[in-house]
């Protein structure tokens, strides 16, 4: 749901990594070995590749013509340790593109990056380009005018293929292409090896199913030593994990009608059984943490410290792991077990380069040939491979089927790389309007794991009906 999950959204040396995490998927930059395809022709102005034989005036494909100036959101903060290398790439771009300028700007400051760029999208000031439409936020901004229409670059895009399929989803919206992938994760489940270990388990056999986490997780908790079996999520963000524990059951939280419209699942049966399973293993089994409305970090620090034998992992959360003291040797990473479904999704997550609408047409084409320079083979490669130079641990997703952060590796055990790629061969976005409806399931799930007596019908039919009346019904209505 987050950037990964890199803080949805610590320590400093665990900042510092996910800033380089993420700095490396979204920082700028260009290949003059991509100038040549499909993806860099002269663009027409109905979108359309041209074919070459004759000159669009004032494009800046063309090599020629006036100077089309860009404004784009990625510029690299001051502490940013790829700061140069960033810089490096701006340049090369613009030498290989002299008709193209672009102003690199940090995202102006406020409390949410969202917000922030809505507002400057409203108020006529947002970028021409910007490498954070989040997933699934990105539907949203699709429906309020924010985002380009990329399809018909999209189709005479050459590295179109090379993409991941689910790297794709969540920005292809009624068949139109809206955003191209720009970094992505996969979350699983994340244990202690050596709690295993000196809990009798086999330290490479994470749970399989519901009923194993409650018997491994029984094993596991410790009270003598203050250590748990596994970390739930019961504060401001609680929907976020819930949520994959309904998808176990069978459900999800909200369908998208055929029309577009939303209809809430709040009180499904696969909702019920989740929530019920959820309190069990706060006041049934107690296996979970003492404080159920602690910190997302906290949460973290009970990793960190061997308190919390399992958790909720990332693809792109192992340099913070490591930067934390933890020996990735003792890290197990697989697909979540399974629920009463029978299945176990990952929830995938990321974010899209997407395209000012309101820009000029010139400004567009621009746009496009910057964005898909700057999510090259080449490009991508060189800031693994500065990763591994330096030291910095990569996401091991990409986004780039022809890039594999594996090779820029030199410490990670083939296991964890092997779970990452299990996890994302079966995921899913996140529940449909959850922006505007996580408060009201999170109040349900705080309120079952912090009175033992309640009745989690109860709960989310309470929930169901003011989520109902206070944003579905609006929001169905302005789809009329």
């Amino acid at each position: 749901m987050r950037t990964l999950w890199l803080g949805k959204r610590a320590y400093a040396a665990a900042v510092l990594v996910l800033v380089l995490v993420i700095s490396a998927c979204s920082g700028g930059g260009g290949s003059t070995s991509s100038e040549s395809k499909g993806a860099n022709a002269p663009v027409t102005s109905d979108n359309k590749p041209d074919d070459g034989n004759k000159a669009s005036e004032g494009n800046a494909a063309e090599g020629s013509g006036p100077v089309i100036e860009l404004t784009v959101w990625d510029a690299p903060k001051p502490e940013d340790p790829q700061k140069a290398l960033t810089e490096e790439l701006f340049s090369e771009f613009e030498k290989a593109n002299p008709n193209i300028k672009v102003t690199h700007e940090l995202m102006p400051q406020g409390t949410n990056d969202r917000e922030v760029f809505v507002t400057a999208m409203a108020g006529g000031n947002g970028p021409d380009a910007y490498s954070a439409a989040h997933f699934p936020i990105i539907g949203d901004w699709v429906g309020q005018g924010l985002a380009l229409d990329l399809t018909p670059y999209w189709e005479s895009y050459a590295d179109k293929d090379q993409f991941i399929e689910s790297s794709l989803q969540a920005g292809t919206i009624d068949g139109k292409v809206y955003g191209l992938p720009n970094d992505m994760y996969v979350t699983g489940l994340l244990w202690n090896k050596k709690l295993f270990e000196e809990a009798g388990l086999d330290r490479n056999t994470p749970p399989a199913n519901w009923d194993e986490v409650v018997s491994f997780g029984k094993k596991l908790t410790k009270e003598d030593k203050k250590q748990y079996a596994l970390t739930l999520l019961g504060m401001e963000w609680a929907d976020w994990w819930f949520e994959y524990y309904v998808w176990q059951a069978g459900g999800d939280l909200t369908e998208l009608n055929a029309d577009g419209t939303v209809k809430l699942t709040f009180t499904s049966d696969a909702t019920v059984k989740a929530l019920q399973y959820y309190k069990d293993l706060k006041w049934t089994h107690k296996i979970v943490q003492n404080n159920v409305l602690q910190s997302y970090q906290d949460n973290m620090n009970d990793l960190f410290q061997g308190r919390a034998a399992m958790t909720n992992g990332a693809s792109g959360g192992f340099g913070e792991y490591a930067a934390n003291g933890l020996d990735l040797n003792d890290l197990g990473f697989a697909p979540y077990p399974v629920g009463p479904s029978g299945k176990g999704p990952s929830q995938i997550g990321g974010a899209y380069w997407i395209i000012n609408p309101k820009s000029s047409k010139e400004k567009q084409d621009a746009a496009w040939k910057y964005v898909t320079y700057m999510m090259s083979k080449e490009v991508r490669e060189k800031y693994y491979q500065f990763q591994m130079d330096n030291g910095i641990f990569p996401n091991l997703l990409s986004v780039r089927k022809d890039v594999d952060p594996g090779k820029y590796t030199t410490n990670v055990p083939q296991d964890l790389i092997d779970g990452v790629t299990k996890a994302a061969a079966d995921s899913r976005l996140e529940y449909y309007l959850k922006e505007r409806l996580t408060p009201y399931v999170v109040k349900a799930v705080q309120q079952a794991l912090t009175d033992e007596k309640s009745d989690v019908m109860t709960l989310l039919q309470k929930a169901q009906e003011a989520a109902q009346k206070e944003v579905v019904d609006a929001y169905n209505a302005s789809l009329k």
